[in-house]
């Protein structure tokens, strides 16, 4: 008689909760205060950078986003890593050949400070097609670190959300929602170098009223509505409503034209697949001649 052995043992990674304690005012002044010191500057491709120019940022960028979805790492980990790879260029000329690198680099130390179980530099290898070995992967990190002055605790628009929501009166399901929407706001504006500029508050509540404004949430509930959210956020980050109608506005821009060229994006990929179907059904096919 066969027995067999089942076993039912599901592993989970386990995360911390979230600390009730540490959404209060002091913790939202500290953070307003620290986005303050040293924030990267957009000028660096002019000042300091020669061969990388802002069009190979956002191609890395999207590339780590990628990664960081697909390994399904904690959201806060692609703003950080952003935030690092923008540090690291604002202080020191790179190959534009090492880019990648340093987008891996950035992704690997930010799953070390936001992850439970980090990112390996193996795994990370295989994403860049095995164009760098682990061994320069850590080498590279040492030179992260010294250019960074081991200053890895920044303040991310990331960091804000939850304490925006925690003073809005929203029930449980609704605060979910946004949150979720607003992730992804703040992570499609790390992509985009017209926000390296505005202080991560800014982005995030620019994040806030983005989602609330797309979701339709102020028609049924006054406090949402486009005036009272402005005047509510911008009150908590201390700027001027104007500037937070600004930042939204980009937002919702950026969003625009993703979705566009996300929707061309399939167009041509199934335009192509529609060439070749037809190609291959003919007798010369191109694809048989040798050039």
């Amino acid at each position: 008689m066969e027995h067999q052995l089942l076993c039912c043992e599901v592993e989970t990674i386990r995360r911390a909760y979230l600390d009730q304690h540490l959404l209060n005012d002091r913790v939202l002044h500290t953070m307003l205060k620290a986005e303050e010191n040293c924030p990267p500057s957009a000028s660096y491709f002019k000042c300091v950078q020669r061969e990388v120019q802002p069009y190979m940022r956002k191609i890395v960028a999207t590339w780590m986003l990628e990664v960081c979805e697909e390994q399904k790492c904690e959201e806060e980990v692609f703003p950080l890593a952003m935030n690092y790879l923008d540090r690291f260029l604002s202080v020191e000329p790179l190959k534009k050949n090492r880019l990648q690198l340093l987008g891996a680099t950035c992704m690997f130390v930010a799953s070390k400070m936001k992850e439970t179980i980090p990112l390996t530099a193996e795994k990370l290898c295989i994403y860049t097609d095995n164009s760098i070995g682990p061994d320069e992967l850590v080498q590279m990190e040492l030179l992260t670190l010294n250019k960074l002055k081991w200053d890895l605790a920044s303040v991310t628009p990331h960091d804000f959300i939850e304490h925006f929501l925690s003073k809005m009166p929203l029930g449980e399901d609704t605060r979910q929602i946004i949150r979720k929407h607003a992730q992804t706001f703040v992570a499609l504006c790390a992509t985009d170098i017209k926000f390296i500029s505005n202080p991560p508050s800014m982005i995030a509540a620019g994040s806030v009223a983005a989602a609330v404004q797309g979701l339709h949430l102020g028609n049924t509930n006054s406090f949402l509505s486009y005036q009272g959210l402005t005047h509510f956020l911008s009150q908590v980050i201390k700027c001027d409503p104007d500037c937070l109608r600004a930042c939204q506005e980009q937002i919702e821009s950026l969003l625009e034209s993703s979705l566009r060229q996300a929707q061309q994006h399939n167009v041509s990929e199934r335009k192509n697949a529609d060439e070749e179907e037809g190609l291959s059904c003919t007798p010369t096919d191109v694809r048989d001649v040798n050039i």
